[in-house]
């Protein structure tokens, strides 16, 4: 190098060489000693290098700029493409890789096996699964009623490639995230589903459904489509495809099909079961009712049906179906039930519709072994014979050929169904009296604002905290209050009688309707529709409004069952369930535990059962079953009802190892079935649950339970475990106080009228003291504020 050259170096250098003080440059340590640049001839650098250097400690010292160079704008977009790429490759290769299966409805039906249906004890009880299809030319089914499944599925269908992009992607995404099964599939994928593949919801199911129904829509025309689709879809009854559906709702063929009536089928297909008119509940009816007027509204949307014609319309009531062969007596209604709960743990578990869990249970060579046991079946069939059918006599009163009688026996330590009767026979009577929820429960109710009342720790209008003992005014018609205002509702009581002051204990055995009323404005009526809901009632869409205290909701035998087993099982919630076992060679299932967690406090549920014995040897069912000759000692709680219009009947009872509800209902022998009342049937000028029902409760109770078993309570409340005490026998009160304190020994179960049999302990008080005036109360227990309870003749409810 020159010197001009070195000279004009040592002038760049120089200019660079100025130090920087550590307020101008970064620190490197807490110190804050400088830092000095070195050039590279080893010279102090310039500012330029100062900033470099300053920019390097920044970005070596912030962990946000680190994210910000992981996650540029470049990247992520370049990200997103890519792996939208490899989506499409992904899928083009899955188009290539996955071809149209062989299939046919022939086939299918030749696939399709008997599920078997066994006792507790493991001997068969039934097979069901002959498969009735027939398959039809699309040609023979009309061509409006064609569109009614297109109306109801699919309204693009004619125009769209085969699947909806969205739907299956919701569909994928939800399987992914484990938010169960969504619609959006178009007729073409259900019918891909049907016809080749399987009812599993899992995304390679999914991913198949797409890519065939895409290829089927390019190899098969519309109509094609369309009739595989009618021909392969389930219509429940056992009936497989439009011809049998026809045959199996109208009697007809499908080609003599009205536009109505194929309505009604395609809107089935939702939830065959459900929405079959003559088993379906009130929901159900208006469910399928409001689906019915949604597909014909699409129709003429569309453009498929003329105004006038849609509005001429009425729905179309299917007739009453006819039984599957080996299905009579009780089994029908075992196999029904079975199945209904089995779909509903498969929709549980694998996120599957209802229309899905149908079609994976019935005739897919189920083996479920049932807890129906059949000792304890045969002597409840025989308790309703005895009891009831045996003393109807239709050609002597017509009301007799209106009676239906229901039951359910659950244990409540263990939730089985032990036994059931849905009807006189599955083949006379379609609909299963043990399941059905159209019927009110009356005052088997009032044990659940009972327990509202105890487990809310309730007061009444005056501060008074609700216990057996509180006092209320039993005045018939009397006007409910909610601080001081009347709330429009005065319920009279059974023949209008009225009680004056009384115990809940008394107005409990004797269903004094004027208590429970004010009791269930006083607990909140909110808080005694939470406490039914979680003892196992369906609150859904009920009002929280005081005439629910009469028992207004509808309710099933099944469900009061449930009700009653979750008080004798100490609050713990019992869920009645007749499947013991149930197994398929590809298919899983795990079955829930029937007994769940508390619900509700040991010390309500142990109180309420206390109370409730008084009903049985004090109240309503005092004559059927307290008296009840059969009875060995059996300590029993139970609950009499009977509606207003005597439409309905009931009695629900347990003892420490049993619960028993059998229902009595009104029901027209003729179709459509309506609700009708039951006076006079059977030579009774009035059917009360202390009548019939409590005496078929009680003619198979008393056979099948242990006569030595005892409440275990844990409770000082109740007929059960009252305080003992010993009344001064004079004839004006004495000015002492009863002795409140139990005595030493664990509170006895004995009720307030004892069993012939039984010998009173001398520290029980008799029954009526002979000196005793009328002002004390016959159950000798203190009350809350006064003496005076006086027994009334029982009202029969």
């Amino acid at each position: 190098m020159g010197r001009a050259e070195e000279r004009r170096a040592r002038q760049r250098g120089g200019r660079r060489a100025a130090p920087r003080r550590s307020s101008e440059m970064p620190s490197a340590a807490a110190g804050g000693d400088s830092i000095t640049v070195v050039g590279p001839s080893g010279a102090p650098g310039g500012r330029a290098a100062a900033r470099r250097a300053a920019k390097a400690g920044r970005k070596g010292g912030d962990g946000k700029g680190r994210i910000r160079r992981l996650f540029t704008w470049k990247k992520i977009l370049g990200t997103f493409l890519g792996v939208c790429l490899l989506a499409i490759g992904s899928f083009i290769a899955l188009y290539l890789m996955v071809d149209i299966p062989r299939g046919n409805a022939a086939a299918q039906a030749a696939q399709r096996q008997s599920n078997v249906y066994k006792f507790s004890d493991g001997t068969t009880l039934a097979r069901a699964g002959k498969v009735n299809r027939e398959i039809v030319d699309l040609s023979k089914v009309p061509k409006k009623v064609q569109r009614t499944f297109v109306a109801a599925e699919n309204k693009s269908f004619y125009h769209d490639n085969g699947i909806d992009l969205k739907g299956t992607a919701r569909g994928v995404l939800n399987t992914l995230m484990g938010k169960g099964a969504q619609g959006g599939s178009t007729i073409t994928q259900q019918y891909v589903k049907n016809y080749y593949l399987s009812q599993e919801q899992t995304v390679s199911r999914k991913l198949k459904e797409m890519v065939i129904s895409l290829k089927v829509d390019r190899e098969m025309t519309k109509d094609e489509i369309l009739a595989g689709y009618i021909n392969t879809s389930y219509y429940g009854r056992n009936a497989y495809g439009i011809q049998a559906a026809a045959q199996a709702y109208y009697g007809v063929d499908a080609e003599k099909l009205k536009v109505e009536q194929g309505a009604y089928l395609a809107a089935l297909l939702q939830a065959p079961s459900q929405y079959d008119w003559t088993a379906a509940s009130d929901t159900g009816r208006k469910l399928v009712k409001a689906r019915w007027n949604y597909v014909l509204d699409n129709m003429v949307e569309e453009g498929w049906l003329g105004k006038s014609e849609r509005q001429g319309m009425t729905f179309p009531e299917p007739k009453e179906p006819k039984p599957t062969a080996g299905l009579e007596g009780q089994k029908g209604y075992f196999v029904a039930l079975a199945n209904r709960q089995l779909e509903d743990q498969l929709m549980k578990q694998q996120d599957l519709t209802r229309s899905q869990a149908e079609a994976a249970v019935v005739d897919q060579g189920w083996t479920i072994t049932l807890n129906i046991d059949k000792k304890k079946q045969a002597a409840l069939e025989k308790a309703v014979k005895t009891q009831l059918t045996s003393k109807l006599d239709k050609k002597k009163r017509k009301v007799d050929a209106d009676i239906q009688a229901g039951a359910v026996s659950v244990d409540p330590k263990t939730g089985k169904v032990v036994a059931l009767y849905g009807g006189v026979d599955y083949f006379d009577h379609y609909f299963s009296n043990a399941t059905r929820t159209d019927y009110q429960p009356a005052s088997t109710f009032k044990p659940v604002i009972l327990a509202a009342a105890l487990e809310e720790n309730a007061e009444t209008q005056d501060g008074k905290p609700i216990t057996a003992n509180t006092v209320y005014d039993g005045t018939s018609k009397r006007p409910v209050v909610d601080d001081g205002t009347k709330v429009g509702f005065a319920p009279e009581n059974e023949d209008d009688y009225s009680y004056g002051d009384v115990t809940v204990q008394t107005a409990m055995n004797k269903s004094i309707n004027s208590v429970f009323a004010q009791m269930g404005v006083d607990v909140g009526m909110e808080n005694v529709m939470d406490v039914a809901a979680k003892l196992g009632m369906d609150t859904t869409n009920e009002e929280a409004v005081p005439a629910q205290t009469l028992g207004t909701m509808g309710a099933s035998p099944l469900q009061m069952a449930g009700v009653y087993a979750t008080l004798d099982n100490h609050g713990k919630k019992v869920t009645p369930s007749i499947i013991k076992a149930a197994e398929h060679n590809s298919r899983a299932v795990t079955l829930p535990d029937p007994i769940g967690e508390e619900v509700i406090s040991r010390e309500t549920a142990d109180t309420v059962t206390s109370v409730l014995t008084g009903v049985v040897d004090d109240g309503t069912a005092q004559e059927s079953v307290a008296n009840n000759p059969k009875r060995d000692g059996q300590k029993v709680a139970g609950k009499t009802g009977t509606s207003d219009d005597n439409k309905s009947a009931w009695f629900t009872g347990y003892t420490p190892d049993l619960v028993t509800s059998v229902g009595l209902f009104g029901e027209d022998d003729k179709p459509p079935h309506r609700q009708v009342k039951m006076y006079g049937a059977g030579g009774e000028d009035r059917v009360n649950g202390g009548g019939f029902p409590a005496e078929i409760w009680a003619a198979y109770m008393f056979g099948v339970t242990k006569p030595d078993a005892r409440f275990d309570l844990d409770t000082d409340q109740g007929a059960a475990v009252r305080p003992t005490w010993t009344p001064t026998p004079t004839e004006e009160p004495t000015t002492q106080e009863p002795t409140e304190e139990p005595t030493t020994q664990k509170p006895t179960e004995t009720p307030t009228t004892e069993e012939p049999t039984e010998t009173p302990t001398t520290e029980e008080p008799t029954e009526e003291p002979t000196t005793e005036p009328p002002t004390v109360e016959p159950t000798g227990r203190p009350t809350d504020d006064v003496t005076l309870d006086p027994v009334r003749p029982g009202n029969g409810q």
